[in-house]
């Protein structure tokens, strides 16, 4: 069985992008509003060297709430592999969840099984790449990763970003950090 680390993506690997129309912090909507944090490379390196399969964990409902296009979300998700890719970083399967159970597109508004805090992903790739949950860790910066996390039995840690700090605070993580870097540097501990 192998350990696994699985990853939120906005608030974690890149910052979020204040939306002038919300007046609200929320994931990119396109590959130039895409920044990583700059500690996110060396930090999934780390996790890579260290023995850990990687899992990309991410609610993307924005679609299905109609405030920008499919094709958006996966211009954004092809930059973000690329700049992984080009530094050596596998990450073994992307899980994004792009229902919202108050969305305005028909076939994308839905209670989903794969939408945090359902463990769902964590499950099925607990099942299809043979995962240790009970070795492995979920890393997020909202309640709903933290709870979808100890839903499937893995070790969980809140990053704390000020801008998701509305959507976190009652989920009791195992960790709480300020970045990602910290929290590699408590999992390889």
């Amino acid at each position: 069985m192998k350990k696994a680390v699985f990853l939120d993506r906005d608030g974690v690997l890149n910052e979020l992008v204040i939306n002038p129309v919300t007046g609200e912090y929320e994931p990119p909507h396109s590959p130039e509003d895409l920044i990583l944090y700059p500690w996110v490379i060396g930090s999934l390196q780390v996790l890579a060297k260290s023995g850990f399969e990687l899992f990309l964990v991410s609610n993307q409902p924005d679609f299905a709430k109609g405030k920008t296009m499919l094709e958006n979300l996966q211009a954004v998700h092809e930059k973000l592999d690329g700049a992984l890719q080009s530094a050596g970083i596998l990450f073994l399967k992307y899980y994004y969840c792009f229902h919202h159970p108050k969305g305005v597109v028909p076939e994308y508004t839905f209670d989903c099984a794969c939408r945090k805090p359902k463990p769902y992903c964590l499950l099925e790739a607990a099942k299809d790449y043979g995962i240790d949950l009970t070795n492995s860790w979920m890393i997020g910066d909202r309640d709903s990763d933290i709870l979808c996390g100890k839903s499937a039995g893995v070790r969980t840690i809140l990053i704390e970003n000020i801008h998701s700090s509305t959507y976190h605070g009652l989920s009791n993580p195992d960790f709480a950090v300020a970045n990602l870097q910290i929290a590699v540097q408590i999992i390889v501990q």
